[in-house]
């Protein structure tokens, strides 16, 4: 082959309608990244036939390796198979391991297969199968004019699962040298902040050690990539657990959630909730990972003022003369909560989340946080001035953060209050 370069095609009407966000690919550019691969062109089209002939033509003059994404499912508008084999001047036929695929997926949820599922057993003649562990359509790979073609379905969870066969076989084609890559999760700390605090260590980064940001909702990713064996990696890192330690939580897909769960298990503790204005976020967030249930205890939704009254004791007159958000409020709320659970630490927060309901006292964002045990309990407000939804999230993280905090006995004052914002 005369190119080395990986090519990306994604199909599919609901991406190009925005029924549905394209998470695929960067699912697997960062796949291959960390074999030291790169995308260089990638295209999203419809279920436009003359458009995905056109595309399968260019990539086939252009690409070593073109990964298709979609367009394998069962219905009529899944066309991928038809096109790679009228590309590639081959029939579709009946492949028995397809079909053994399908008819097993079918029995193992009592399933008879229709014309339908069966659709998805017809591949271009000569193709070799690519599993798919999760779902009932298999991927395929055939080279088409001197281009691999290999061909995932578009369900984030298959495409996932077939990803490490996809690798391999583009690695095969390509080449390309194995890379080491570490990626930490951290929280409270922005781009620019960790940046900053990075370049005072300039001078002792070495050049081949790429150092990458990945910002997301609540969590930065901050990435290191390296030639595979590079003892300066274990420096960088070393340099990153120095200027940022305590924001963070841990390595690769790790969730401030499950960080804190981790630290409540090794202590032997258990935590509990009392929220007003995140509506149960905190203990979503905390039950959405496996294993909660051996840490957490309990979370009181308690938005109305009787609510709170009634159920976690908050004094009635401290509410009438101080308002629901109030420091007096939050800790009686934890206080209630860590006495009707029995739990050993937990978080209760109250505010304003908007977009109505601001006071000149109390404005738009106004949140006060009380976190810590019956004998240590500390508390802080703030003033978010963002929309409804990035405050609940903010505050909830903040919550889970501050727990966390005190469990590991990190500073009680961390960068995102000391700066008035999270």
């Amino acid at each position: 082959m005369a190119h080395r370069d990986i090519h990306l095609l994604l199909t599919g009407d609901e991406l190009m309608s925005g029924d549905t966000v394209d998470s695929n690919s960067a699912m697997i550019a960062q796949a291959l990244s960390a074999m030291g691969q790169t995308v260089v062109n990638k295209i999203t089209l419809g279920d436009d036939r003359p458009r995905l002939v056109a595309a399968l033509k260019q990539a086939s003059q252009e690409a070593a390796v073109l990964i298709m994404n979609g367009g394998l499912g069962p219905t009529q508008d899944d066309l991928t198979a038809e096109l790679v084999a009228a590309a590639a001047g081959v029939a579709l036929v009946l492949n028995p391991e397809a079909e053994r695929h399908v008819r097993d997926w079918c029995a193992a949820r009592s399933i008879e297969p229709n014309e339908a599922n069966l659709k998805q057993a017809w591949l271009p003649e000569g193709a070799e199968i690519i599993h798919n562990p999760r779902g009932s359509a298999v991927g395929f790979a055939l080279e088409v004019a001197g281009t691999l073609v290999l061909t995932t379905p578009g369900v984030p969870g298959e495409l996932k699962a077939m990803l490490p066969e996809v690798c391999e076989r583009t690695v095969a084609v390509t080449g390309g040298k194995a890379t080491h890559r570490v990626r930490l999760q951290t929280f409270g700390i922005g781009e620019s902040t960790a940046q900053a605090r990075i370049d005072e260590h300039s001078l002792e980064w070495p050049d081949h050690v790429v150092l990458g940001f990945r910002a997301g909702m609540p969590q930065l990713e901050i990435k290191l990539t390296a030639p595979a064996n590079s003892p300066e990696v274990i420096r960088c890192r070393e340099i990153l657990e120095g200027v940022l330690g305590d924001h963070i939580l841990g390595e690769d897909d790790i969730t401030l959630a499950a960080a804190l769960q981790q630290v409540l298990r090794d202590q032997g503790k258990k935590m509990v909730s009392a929220e007003s204005c995140t509506g149960g976020l905190i203990a979503a967030m905390m039950t959405a990972e496996p294993g909660s249930s051996a840490v957490f205890e309990a979370g009181f939704v308690t938005y109305a003022n009787h609510i709170k009254h009634s159920l976690l004791g908050v004094d009635e007159a401290t509410l009438e003369t101080e308002g629901a958000v109030s420091e007096p409020v939050v800790r009686q709320m934890l206080a209630g909560a860590l006495a009707r659970s029995g739990a050993d630490i937990g978080v209760a927060v109250s505010g304003v989340a908007g977009p109505d309901g601001g006071t000149p006292d109390k404005p738009l964002g106004t949140v006060w946080l009380a976190w810590g045990t019956a004998t240590d309990m500390h508390t802080y407000k703030t003033v978010l001035p963002t929309d409804r939804a990035m405050f609940q999230k903010l505050v909830a993280a903040a919550g889970l953060d501050l727990i966390r905090r005190q469990l590991l006995g990190l500073p009680k004052m961390p960068h995102y209050f000391s700066r008035r914002a999270i």
